[in-house]
């Protein structure tokens, strides 16, 4: 559905310029969730500005639906999308912002009102925009995202300035809208608790560059760096796992430095050291652990 391939953009002189983004290349399957991270200056808005053919790249192509973006940008009447948190008229009400989209893009009117229910605007559609707080204008910048029935969503940072509940009520809906109604949705957000919720699969950008792409489950195990003991007795245990990896104490418990792969070579250690093992798992790494891990500066690089 969705397409980058070794895209890039520079900004400024060539060979002086400013490499904002350097040879990404991914691909977006159908009714897929796919979360785009990287920290701030790495290159995800300049991405998504690309893909939304508001900026040209310097090298590399955008697909949409198996097709060239640049040889047939009207491709992009079936996309939505929210960036910035969407640009609307103040002194309008929700509604009416909503009314003047439709006429100017086309079809839509009638799917104004159950947009408004879904992103819970329904109570404040007559109000005027600037009387809006920035979760609304986010809100009304999904409906208006969604107002074209899109077949591919793109949504940047959709959960800014909502609160929990609106946070969890933005959740279900992208979900909803994959599950339920087919449509790929690619979506950045500095939230990665929520990101972990909700997306299939990832790609960490960093310095203009993707660092890794995986599913969620997988990137979590491939990063799972720490086995949990318990063992009788931690001290022998300690003493019998030292030489190869990393160990330390957490309470009654030994907290080991190892990949998920080396468990069986630890527990085989620990018995042929005469220890008794209760308990031996991996400790399950969050997306924001490892995003910090894959994103962190190396001091050589400062």
């Amino acid at each position: 559905m969705l397409a980058l391939d070794n895209l890039s953009k520079t900004y400024g002189r060539r060979g002086g310029g400013v490499k904002a983004v350097r040879g990404v290349s991914l691909a977006v399957g159908a009714g897929e969730v796919y979360g785009f991270l990287g920290p701030n200056g790495a290159g995800k808005s300049t991405t998504i500005r690309m893909l939304i053919g508001l900026i040209a790249p310097s090298a590399g192509r955008v697909s949409l639906f198996g097709r060239d973006l640049a040889a047939e940008p009207g491709l992009l009447r079936r996309v939505g999308s929210l960036v910035d948190g969407g640009a609307f008229y103040p002194f309008l009400s929700g509604r009416r912002n909503l009314e003047v989209l439709a006429l100017t893009h086309g079809g839509g009117a009638a799917r104004i009102d159950p947009l408004l229910e879904q992103v819970g605007l329904a109570k404040d559609a007559k109000r005027k925009v600037k009387a809006y707080s920035t979760g609304m204008r986010q809100r009304l910048g999904v409906a208006a995202a969604l107002l074209g029935d899109p077949e591919i969503v793109i949504l940047d940072e959709p959960v800014n300035g909502l609160d929990v509940a609106g946070i969890q009520d933005m959740r279900h809906l992208i979900r909803s809208l994959a599950a339920d109604r087919g449509k790929t949705v690619f979506l950045s957000s500095h939230l990665l608790s929520e990101v972990q919720q909700v997306c299939d699969r990832v790609a960490i950008i960093n310095k203009g560059e993707v660092v890794r792409e995986s599913t969620v489950a997988g990137l979590l195990d491939q990063e799972s760096t720490i086995l949990r003991i318990e063992a009788d007795p931690v001290e022998a245990a300690e003493a019998a796992l030292s030489p190869r990896w990393a160990a330390r104490r957490d309470g009654p418990a030994l907290l080991v430095t190892a990949a998920r792969g080396d468990a069986p070579e630890v527990a085989r250690r620990l018995i042929e050291a005469g220890v008794a093992l209760f308990a031996l798992a991996p400790v399950q790494a969050n997306l924001e652990d490892v995003f910090l891990a894959l994103t962190k500066e190396d001091p050589a690089d400062a």
